[in-house]
């Protein structure tokens, strides 16, 4: 059986599986939600095609059903963008424990103001 000669390496494989994880999740509920605005979208153009006012007036409730979808991908690609900000920051803490910066001297973690 093969030691783990770096310490702390089960734990970053770890994270990295719960944050593909997370972002195959996203993506396929990105990509369903899509799906859904395509298929909106062609009913929309057909009901204004045909000019029939009842179809005209279902194209209402499509469209915000539509805006609404969209709002929900932004959501989801924010959500994306906030794990995957996190999942980084994490990794470089891991990374920057005991590191030198090119002058010879120990590196310091840099904090930002949030």
């Amino acid at each position: 059986m093969e030691e783990d000669i770096y310490p702390g390496h089960g734990s970053a494989t770890q994270l990295d599986n719960k944050v593909f994880q997370t972002f195959q999740t996203s993506f396929l509920q990105v990509q369903n939600i899509l799906d859904q605005n395509r298929l909106l979208i062609h009913e929309i153009n057909q009901n204004h095609e045909s000019r029939i006012p009842d179809n005209l007036s279902r194209n209402v409730g499509l469209i915000r059903e539509l805006n609404n979808n969209i709002r929900r991908v932004v959501d989801l690609y924010a959500d994306l963008s906030s794990s995957f900000t996190k999942s980084m920051e994490a990794s470089s803490e891991g990374d920057s424990a005991g590191t030198l910066r090119s002058d010879g001297k120990p590196g310091q973690k840099r904090v930002r103001a949030g």
